[in-house]
């Protein structure tokens, strides 16, 4: 059995609305839900360290393939992938779980989506923490600077040509893209298989249009639930001041955490100091 085999042993399906999700759990049923959610280019797989320690805390953790990515299907509509259908994949497999409300832990476009439940559904969240990606209006805050640094999501609206620039002579562009991060190859495993790579990059053309470079304040409203941001001195795509403004979208308990020596992939790079913050956090409340 594969590493990636093993990890999905006894992944079971949930149905959202068109899709079918799979879903990973560990721990036992009667623990506190914890809820986790990976963004791009990844999948469950993203926080297999994560899921080992809290589950052996006794915490019960539910970690979606997100739609588009590893076994959870893949809509070719490029509106199957908005922000709203994705809500709806978080309350069903809540709801799937019989679990009412759940801690939730969320990285890069996870982090985007836990943000929209703090807000729209803040019944549904015991508390949020919010990996490298900060609130969507803080985003904005920080202005030119952090515009440019993810000019890639422009690129990415390009039909056709971004795949080619990720994936011709055998990944180099992506390979360079993401530093040469040691989870590399899994990547291109996974947005390899047919469909997979577009299916990822209609996250970005379902939620981020050209239009959205012009706002300059977010249709997201603050969030009333408690949240930890957690931001890496390593992230090449996100600035610390989008983090760390997030403070003033927060209506609950605000806490932040700055990681050195990791890159934007912190439950990869930092598993144990992540693990500790998520333990101290969740065990607060």
């Amino acid at each position: 059995m594969t590493e990636s085999e093993d990890f999905y042993h006894g992944a079971y399906p949930v149905v959202s609305g068109e899709v079918t999700l799979r879903v990973v759990e560990r721990g036992p049923r009667d623990g506190t839900p914890v809820l986790m959610l990976h963004g791009w280019p990844d999948s469950a797989r993203l926080w297999r360290y994560q899921a080992r320690a809290l589950a052996d805390a006794g915490l019960r953790v539910l970690i979606p393939d997100q739609r588009g990515f590893g076994g959870s299907s893949r809509p070719t509509d490029v509106a199957a992938y908005s922000m709203s259908n994705q809500l709806r994949d978080a309350q069903a497999v809540l709801d799937h779980a019989g679990a009412t409300r759940a801690h939730v832990v969320g990285h890069d476009w996870g982090s985007a989506l836990g943000w929209l439940l703090g807000a729209h559904l803040p019944d549904r969240v015991a508390s949020l923490t919010a990996i490298s990606a900060g609130h969507p209006a803080a985003f904005l805050d920080a202005g030119l600077r952090q515009r440019a640094r993810t000019w890639y999501m422009l690129l990415f609206l390009f039909e056709g040509i971004a795949e080619r620039f990720l994936s011709d002579d055998d990944w180099a562009r992506f390979r360079r893209f993401v530093g040469g991060h040691p989870e590399t190859e899994n990547w291109i495993v996974d947005l390899s298989r047919p469909g997979a790579l577009t299916a990822s990059l209609n996250w970005y053309r379902a939620n981020m249009p050209a239009e959205a470079y012009l706002q300059d304040e977010a249709n997201t409203p603050p969030v009333t639930v408690d949240v930890m941001g957690i931001w890496s001195t390593g992230d090449f795509a996100l600035l610390e001041e989008q983090m760390t403004g997030s403070e003033k979208y927060v209506k609950g308990e605000w806490r932040y955490e700055r990681i050195d020596d990791s890159s934007h992939w912190v439950p990869l790079d930092a598993p144990d100091r992540l693990s500790g913050l998520l333990f101290d956090w969740i065990g607060s409340r």
